[in-house]
């Protein structure tokens, strides 16, 4: 079962942009789901389903908007990172 978030937007912005309205609204929908994302409000999973994308598409699509697509915490960051140095040892 799915809802549905509608927003309201002046006619023409899509031709503005240089967009069809349908790829306005793809659009809109990766623009919010990689935000979520970036803010770690949602997984790359979920992010990606919000997109109507697979994972790894979302994931690299994330360089167009300057979203990084590894997004760890300080502390995740340095918990790899001692991981990754016990290994090495």
């Amino acid at each position: 079962m799915e809802k549905q978030a509608v927003i309201s937007y002046p006619i023409g912005l899509p031709q503005t942009m240089k967009l069809s309205d349908e790829k306005f609204s793809e659009t809109i929908g990766f623009w919010a789901a990689a935000k979520l994302y970036e803010l770690g409000r949602l997984s790359a999973g979920k992010a990606a389903g919000l997109a109507g994308m697979e994972r790894l598409a979302f994931l690299a699509r994330l360089i167009t908007v300057e979203v990084p697509a590894i997004n760890l915490q300080d502390e995740e960051i340095a918990a790899e990172i001692e991981a990754a140095l016990e290994i090495s040892r």
